[in-house]
């Protein structure tokens, strides 16, 4: 069974989606709603006794309040600060957009609410063939758009964006 949630996409990177995120999980949590978080694919993690920590899902996890195990709220995180396809291809891996599916399911199924932070914007390749929208639409979660603060951003970069969502 499906829970609502929302997914998390941005214009482009550093335009503030985990802290938009994390944001709303906080709010969320101080409302009193059992929010489950995931950041599927993180790339630029730096690397801690031997293991990559992905900072925005930390992030987010803390954010939360939560004590999911960090593999599901993040099954795919890289080291090299790239584009996800490239950035697994490196290490010769593949994202696998069911693996992650499967992954927020058992996340949904423990909380009322989940949201979903991309990586990147909507057209960001996840894989070969896939990016950030066909998880989106596998996921069936609605879209919350984050863009920067400067002149033409909403018009511009969120109409391109929404113009290639899933429910565009």
């Amino acid at each position: 069974m499906s829970t609502k949630g929302f997914f998390i996409t941005g214009t482009d990177t550093g335009v503030g989606k985990t802290f938009v995120t994390g944001g709303i999980a906080a709010a969320l949590k101080e409302k009193g709603i059992d929010v489950g978080v995931m950041k599927p694919v993180e790339t630029g993690c730096p690397e801690k006794d031997g293991r990559l920590e992905p900072q925005d899902a930390l992030f987010l996890k803390k954010a939360a309040g939560v004590n999911d195990s960090i593999d599901l709220i993040n099954p795919y995180h890289f080291k090299a600060a790239l584009a996800p396809s490239i950035a697994s291809r490196e290490v010769g891996q593949s994202i696998d957009l069911n693996k992650i599916k499967e992954c927020y399911e058992k996340l949904s199924s423990k909380h009322q609410l989940m949201l979903v932070e991309g990586a990147g914007g909507i057209l960001v390749p996840l894989n070969e063939g896939e990016t950030v929208a066909d998880l989106v639409k596998l996921l069936k979660l609605p879209l919350i758009i984050i863009a920067a603060s400067r002149l033409g951003a909403i018009i511009i970069h969120c109409l391109l964006s929404s113009m290639h969502s899933p429910s565009g």
